[in-house]
């Protein structure tokens, strides 16, 4: 009788789109079994407004990714992001009195110092990640276990969420029949699809734009260093097209994606966009200038708030890329303009790692999907994670 496969789904519930990816593991890599996707319905600026809805959504892609993967699953691990997403750094301090070994045990001691917090009434620490350790003083230390101190250190960095949003998307979930294993930070889950090491120790922000919600991760060091929501997202894109050109917001959507561009100076010259007419009026032309103007305008607003948040913490000098997950990403020219605002160098998150993944999902809208099965997959390997070589420890560290 044959071994019953170990398989590892994500589910990426987002404002436009829901997205399943159930993979299978296999040895120390994972292979992609089947997708689904469909439209959301339930969502309201990022907020869950109708849970049915969203519930209803969430089944449909999970029923469309099994049937095509012959499989079923009973649990997922579950994205999430929006406003109510903040992160925040923490130092805790333990202090032995006297020199002596530092045993593991210590380090475990000191992150929970760190991580004791007094939070709001609907608040909770989503993540505890571990930046480093200080050492009598001394910072830069990864694992300080073995060496000798009096007194131990731990930077950390919390993701907070609302206990509310996230009771009421596990519920959601719940209701689509799935259990849900852990929820996950989206552009953490994104980044673990679309970044590698390297690129985490020497600098990089993943940006994962979504229609209803825009969330960044800085890494430093192989460390996450920062973590926030900011307030553009892709349906402002949209809002302002259709304004600008008057349109209904479908419309405007649609003209977007088949003409767009986020750099006006990419526009070739006399150009013009076909826009639909009015009840009887027939279509309208506009040059296709004035679309992508008003597009170059609030890219400009979404990477100037990127840079506020990269000079709060005093990295606009030292990042090194910058990657672009998120449906929203896919807008032309978007990179191109993120490489002007940021001064470094810009490219989508696509997802990596994946055995038997399709040209047709290689787009930033399937980044964090792809990475919340590669989070699932993890969970279930960190047998081989600890001890072991290949793919897992090669991406987690």
């Amino acid at each position: 009788m044959a071994d019953k496969p170990i398989l590892a789904a994500g589910l990426d519930a987002g404002g436009t789109f829901t997205r399943v990816v159930i993979c299978e593991l296999e040895g120390d890599r994972i292979r992609l079994r089947g997708y689904g996707e469909r439209p959301s319905q339930g969502w309201s600026r990022s907020r869950l407004a109708d849970h049915n809805a969203v519930s209803d959504s969430m089944r449909g892609a999970l029923q469309d990714a099994e049937r095509m993967g012959g499989v079923s699953i009973e649990s997922v691990v579950l994205g999430i992001g929006g406003a109510t997403v903040s992160g925040h750094n923490r130092r805790g301090v333990y202090e032995f009195g006297y020199q002596r070994e530092i045993t593991p045990a210590d380090l475990k001691r000191a992150i929970e110092r760190a991580a004791r917090v007094v939070l709001p009434e609907d608040r909770m620490i989503l993540h505890l990640l571990p930046q480093e350790f200080a050492v009598d003083g001394n910072a830069g230390h990864h694992n300080p276990a073995g060496m000798m101190g009096s007194k131990l250190e731990a930077f950390v960095h919390l993701v907070m969420v609302s206990i509310q949003e996230l009771h009421e998307l596990v519920g959601a979930a719940n209701r689509a029949h799935v259990e849900v294993e852990e929820t996950v930070f989206e552009p953490l889950a994104a980044a673990y699809a679309s970044v590698v090491p390297r690129d985490r120790r020497e600098g990089v922000t993943l940006l994962d734009i979504g229609a209803q919600s825009t969330e960044l991760i800085v890494y430093y060091g192989d460390a996450v260093f920062h973590s926030a929501s900011l307030p553009v997202c892709g349906d402002h894109f949209t809002w302002d097209v259709a304004r600008g050109l008057r349109m209904s917001c479908e419309e405007a959507e649609a003209v977007k994606q088949q003409y767009g561009c986020a750099l006006e100076d990419l526009t070739a010259p006399r150009s013009v966009v076909v826009l639909p007419g009015d009840p009887g009026r027939g279509p309208r032309e506009r040059p296709r200038r004035d679309l992508n103007l008003i597009l170059e305008a609030r890219g400009k607003e979404l990477f100037d708030w990127v840079r506020r948040e990269l000079t709060g913490i005093s990295m606009e000098q030292n990042l090194m890329g910058v990657v672009l997950g998120g449906g929203a990403a896919r807008l032309a020219g978007l990179c191109e303009l993120a490489e002007r605002m940021l001064g470094c160098h810009a490219r989508n998150a696509l997802p990596i790692g994946i055995k038997d993944w399709p040209k047709e999902l290689n787009t930033p809208a399937w980044t964090t999907a792809a990475g919340l099965a590669m989070y699932a997959a993890r969970r279930k390997f960190r047998g081989a994670e600890r001890g072991g070589n290949g793919f897992f420890r090669g991406l987690w560290g």
